[in-house]
């Protein structure tokens, strides 16, 4: 009897044994297959981290966009000055995203702005070819004021045309350059844009000669038909923002700011004095901080 028992004990601890090697960690530690296993298991050693993607010392940066990566009318009147861009110059008071980076010496070499006056998002594709030839680690990107700047607000871009136009030009990237990084900085808020430069007297003369007449024409009008045509401008370039923002988060290596530019609380300094719409020097020099801000989580 008694080898009976044991030969009953024996059995039951073998099938018991048997169960629980088959079930594995569900049988033991809850099932999600997250704990370590084999030799890490034996060795208590962590798995290696994956590399990340998002590299905040990029070594060579390429601007696209429209006039307000140009550096227009911060200068003088009615002309680019490319040196005191947010994203490329080599202004000491602006202190640009690539000088940051890379150091002046550095950035003369390695830096460059294909960026246009006028450029909506159905130019970006051929700037974006243009910035690939220059085999750049980070593409800066700031385009959409001039969608929704338009003559009428029926002629502003359709959001699904944006859309398309963005994502053939994050396409046109990656067929040439797959781990070149892309930082894509959000649609300015041009609202408070009208709302800062109407206290303005001359800005508000300027604006007749047709900057941005979807926002900023009529700019003392507060009757109901001015107030909706401001709300679908900035409604407009509300959607343009969440077009960037998801179209980019498809892309391992793109980083939208977030609505860093949208957000800034920007004064009367920070416009141009030339035609109270573009980034003054000062204004150049905060979008320089945000984008520094937002590339590497630093400050400066």
């Amino acid at each position: 009897m008694r080898k009976r028992n044991r030969h009953v004990r024996a059995v039951l601890a073998g099938t018991t044994a048997a169960v629980l090697g088959l079930a594995g960690c569900d049988a033991l530690g809850g099932g999600d297959g997250s704990g370590p296993s084999g030799s890490q298991a034996r060795h208590g050693k962590p798995s290696a981290s994956p590399a990340p993607l998002w590299d905040p010392s990029p070594s060579s940066l390429a601007a696209v966009g429209d006039s307000i990566t140009r550096g227009f009318d911060a200068c003088t009147v009615l002309a680019d000055c490319p040196e005191v861009s947010w994203a490329t110059g080599g202004s000491t008071d602006v202190k640009s995203l690539a000088v940051r980076l890379l150091g002046p010496a550095r950035a003369a070499t390695h830096s460059w702005n294909h960026a246009a006056t006028g450029a909506r998002m159905a130019d970006l594709p051929a700037q974006m070819a243009q910035a690939a030839l220059d085999k750049p680690q980070l593409v800066t990107v700031m385009a959409g004021a001039n969608d929704a700047c338009r003559a009428s607000t029926a002629a502003m871009t359709p959001v699904a045309d944006f859309r398309a136009q963005f994502e053939d030009a994050l396409r046109t990237l990656r067929r040439a350059l797959p781990k070149t990084q892309v930082y894509v900085s959000s649609v300015p808020n041009l609202k408070r844009l009208w709302s800062q430069g109407r206290t303005n007297a001359l800005g508000k003369q300027i604006w007749k000669l047709g900057i941005c007449p979807s926002m900023l024409g009529d700019a003392d009008a507060l009757d109901s038909a001015a107030t909706l045509r401001r709300d679908t401008v900035q409604k407009r370039v509300e959607d343009y923002n969440a077009v960037l923002k998801g179209v980019c988060a498809k892309d391992v290596r793109c980083r939208f700011d977030g609505g860093a530019v949208y957000d800034f609380r920007f004064g009367t300094d920070q416009l141009s004095h030339w035609d109270w719409f573009h980034p003054s020097r000062d204004g150049q020099a905060r979008l320089a901080e945000l984008a520094y801000r937002g590339v590497t989580g630093k400050t400066s």
